[in-house]
């Protein structure tokens, strides 16, 4: 596969959420509810995976694990997942991929980006390379005089950029202070169903996953005093406008 896989729902319109994984499937372990109850609360969403995430050992051709993306974006109600062409188990940062993303965040205009934020160690590299991109090309996105490089698309400034981790890691990122939990009590079921939408990638001999994602969230709402919840790191601290409206949900 050489060209965007992209699914879109509706007309085209900004978006003010796009989550960046390096695999299909790693946006929903990490943030599907979040995502899922964005959608519900009438926000624009979309998902780019910077790889089709394969070869995998139980998966018998990049078709299948597209097909299952896509059946996910439809799970979780999201208006946009696009797949990029970049090479699985082979991804690294480099100027060409940075532009590849930046173009997407140049066409989709998102107000905010949240993407992986630092490494999983025993998990797949890519997700480490895949922070290093997206921080690029979210600067790269809002650099004027460049247009060569950008096909003509116009230049955009994220407002907001968030880190999410997968649930079997530590949430607690290395020198960032600031987090914010989310309550996605209304969408964990959902969540899970759209995880579940990746049969080659959780055959039943891993149902334990699903057990450890719901288990990680019930544990990060406990944490503030909500129900179940999914947990992301500041790029830079925030500032508010209704402090009694923002501490108290």
């Amino acid at each position: 596969m050489s060209e965007i896989i992209s699914r879109y729902v509706g007309e085209f319109a900004p978006l003010d959420v796009l989550a960046v994984g390096a695999h299909p499937d790693d946006c929903e372990i990490a943030c599907g509810g979040t995502l899922a109850k964005l959608v519900r609360q009438g926000y624009r969403v979309g998902i780019v995976d910077l790889t089709n995430g394969e070869p995998t050992p139980n998966c018998p051709s990049p078709e299948i694990r597209v097909a299952e993306a896509l059946e996910a974006a439809e799970t979780l109600g999201i208006q946009v997942r696009e797949i990029l062409p970049l090479p699985n188990r082979r991804l690294f940062d480099s100027f060409e991929n940075r532009v590849a993303l930046a173009k997407r965040i140049r066409f989709h205009r998102p107000k905010i980006v949240i993407g992986f934020g630092d490494r999983t160690p025993m998990a797949s590299p890519d997700h480490y390379q895949a922070t290093l991109i997206t921080d690029a090309a979210i600067f790269y996105s809002r650099l004027t005089k460049w247009d060569e490089y950008f096909d003509g698309l116009p230049v955009h400034p994220v407002q907001r950029q968030l880190y999410f981790r997968l649930p079997f890691e530590n949430p607690a990122l290395p020198g960032f202070d600031s987090q914010i939990t989310v309550d996605i009590s209304e969408t964990l079921e959902q969540k899970l169903k759209s995880i579940a939408c990746y049969k080659t990638q959780f055959p039943p001999e891993k149902a334990y996953i699903f057990d450890r994602v719901r288990g990680a969230a019930w544990a990060a709402g406990g944490q503030v005093g909500s129900g179940a919840g999914e947990v992301f790191v500041c790029a830079k601290p925030l500032w508010v406008k209704d402090l009694v409206q923002t501490v108290l949900g």
